[in-house]
């Protein structure tokens, strides 16, 4: 019953809109790319910007969570490499999989997740997670997937300058820092808040919308070993590094280690497609390896992240 009661409450809900922004996806022609534009250029940074600015953490804790994401990725990405090579992977699938099985879907699945799991502070915690993510899957991230194109990746970096969202960090902190953070009950922070809290709805649409595009057919087979490795291996290196690194909040620890866990991130899609969207392997466009495994460690994350929300409460892993 507490497994059920943990789906109602905090997996159903992403499940429930995710499923309409599907069923709308293969009802009609709809095209999710400007929403993404709306959310990472508007609603994302608001509701960083509100979240951060407004957040209850100490410096110490946004450090550790820093600390703590920048290993998780860093790891992963070794473990990742690692048994690509081990299994005779090569370019472009190598690269592929380094970015399927390493970056989780912290912002359209993991926000709104948190915030059901961990009403006392998982958002905020969630929105930290996600804008540490967000640096480091446009630097590291746009190297290795441009790496699968055949380019060093060098100029793929200075993309990151361009994207609002890494800026929202900041400028939070440094409005916090300075004390200039307007009052929380002002019309500045109510309309920043109204703003941010509509990414999360529309997240869920877009990851709905996106994954009723998803063309698996040959790529199912091949989906395995990425999504073994980021629906099994990816918590576990997360349970490790929380441990390691010592929070000293509770729901920012969960929430760092339930944010590790979720399904497939989507960007690694769009920048796959930027760098190597031209390219296949055994008759499967390196475009469509990465969306199935979206699709299938999605799928496979309802009945995981239930029994992982359902340890986290139970302290049984933190």
């Amino acid at each position: 019953m507490a497994l059920l009661d943990i789906f109602a409450g905090a997996v159903l809900p992403i499940v429930a809109v995710a499923a309409v922004g599907f069923a709308l996806g293969r009802a009609s022609d709809i095209d999710a790319d400007p929403l993404n534009t709306v959310v990472v250029y508007v609603l994302a940074p608001a509701l960083v910007l509100h979240s951060l600015a407004t957040a209850a953490f100490s410096g110490a804790t946004i450090a550790r969570m820093t600390v703590a994401v920048t290993a998780y990725i860093l790891g992963m990405i070794v473990i990742a490499e690692g048994v690509g090579r081990l299994l005779g992977e090569s370019e472009p699938r190598l690269s592929a999989l380094v970015l399927a099985a390493t970056f989780p879907n912290s912002g359209n699945y993991g926000i709104p997740l948190s915030d059901f799991a961990f009403p006392e502070g998982g958002r905020a915690a969630a929105v930290l997670y996600l804008a540490i993510q967000s640096v480091l899957i446009y630097t590291v991230g746009v190297y290795v997937a441009s790496r699968a194109g055949g380019g060093g990746g060098l100029q793929g970096i200075r993309r990151v300058v361009k994207i609002p969202l890494v800026w929202a960090v900041p400028v939070a902190l440094g409005a916090r820092a300075l004390g200039v953070v307007p009052p929380a009950d002002g019309t500045a922070m109510a309309t920043l808040q109204l703003v941010g809290d509509s990414s999360i709805p529309v997240m869920l649409l877009i990851l709905g919308i996106q994954l009723s595009r998803t063309d698996y057919g040959a790529a199912l087979s091949q989906a395995a070993t990425p999504s073994v490795l980021k629906m099994v291996v990816a918590p576990a290196v997360a349970v490790a590094i929380a441990a390691l690194v010592g929070f000293q909040d509770e729901t920012v620890a969960r929430v760092f280690v339930l944010e590790s866990a979720t399904p497939a991130a989507v960007t690694p899609l769009i920048l796959v497609g930027a760098f190597a969207d031209d390219l296949e392997v055994g008759g499967v466009s390196v475009p469509e390896y990465v969306s199935t495994v979206i699709l299938v460690t999605t799928l496979a994350s309802i009945p995981i992240l239930t029994g992982l929300i359902a340890l986290l409460e139970g302290g049984f892993l933190l």
